[in-house]
């Protein structure tokens, strides 16, 4: 972790106690060890077990892993549980666990199992980590609640129906749920990330190629002379875990370089007039 990567404040985490799901891997694990360095103690809520207990084992007791899948509810009430058992709170959820299943793009191929395994971890799953946050934040009358959504949510795209439809359910879950909760002081929010190179997205591009991912993706991004990284993201949802944004709630974090307002047909369709 670098020290640009704190400078901007003091530790803006310190005394924080978060849960990261999907923490193992992408940005999840972006997400866990800036939490951790900016002074959480986190728990990895991840099915990664070798991945995860890696990552602890390079940083310190403040961080620790615990197995759970997120679409089985006992799971994720023992995680929650587990939290204020061990540090007496719990001040983030971030509800960050998600699959794709590439193999499936086209309506008219997918099955509806195809669906049910999509939905079951990325949306059953963000509900139950944020039903069982809830559960614990609402007698604290405190608490921040997030989501990673994507800009899928905001704009048509050609890729999977299921993954598409798991993300929009989130952003309306993330406003629903802040409606309801901000009379107990708790926040709720989502980050929606443009594409972003990680394990979710091996069989996008052939021989899961990550820099021709990066490449594609620019290439077609409405902002250009920068590629986002999982570490954007995790920064994006930093600051929202932060005090710095102790009256944000309900809002969805777009993290697309104006992808999802722009509509680059019309200036190639003008370009060809002249």
């Amino acid at each position: 972790m670098s020290s640009q990567d704190i400078s901007f404040s003091t530790k803006r985490l310190e005394g924080k106690v978060a849960i990261i799901t999907g923490g193992a891997s992408g940005i999840g694990e972006s997400a866990a060890r800036l939490f951790w360095a900016h002074g959480a103690k986190v728990i990895i809520a991840d099915i990664q077990d070798d991945q995860g207990k890696a990552i602890c084992e390079q940083l310190d007791d403040n961080i620790m892993y615990v197995h759970c899948d997120v679409s089985n509810e006992d799971d994720v009430r023992n995680v929650v549980d587990l939290a204020v058992e061990k540090f007496g709170k719990l001040d983030v959820m971030y509800n960050n666990a998600g699959i794709m299943d590439p193999g499936a793009t086209s309506i008219l191929t997918m099955e509806k199992r195809d669906l049910e395994r999509v939905l079951r971890v990325n949306l059953v799953g963000s509900f139950l980590g944020t039903k069982h946050a809830a559960r614990v934040m609402v007698p604290q009358r405190r608490g921040c609640i997030l989501f990673t959504g994507s800009a899928t949510a905001s704009i048509a795209c050609m890729t999977e129906h299921a993954y598409v439809a798991s993300k929009r359910g989130i952003v309306g879950l993330a406003q629903n749920v802040a409606a309801e909760l901000g009379q107990y002081g708790i926040r709720v929010n989502c980050v929606s990330p443009y594409a972003v190179s990680t394990n979710i997205v091996k069989g996008v591009v052939p021989n899961d190629d990550p820099q021709l991912l990066e490449k594609f993706m620019s290439d077609v991004g409405n902002l250009k002379g920068g590629v986002l990284k999982v570490a954007d993201v995790a920064r994006a949802a930093l600051f929202l875990a932060s005090d710095e944004a102790n009256y944000v709630s309900g809002l969805n974090l777009l993290l697309d370089g104006g992808f999802s307002i722009a509509n680059p047909s019309v200036s190639m369709a003008f370009s060809q007039l002249h």
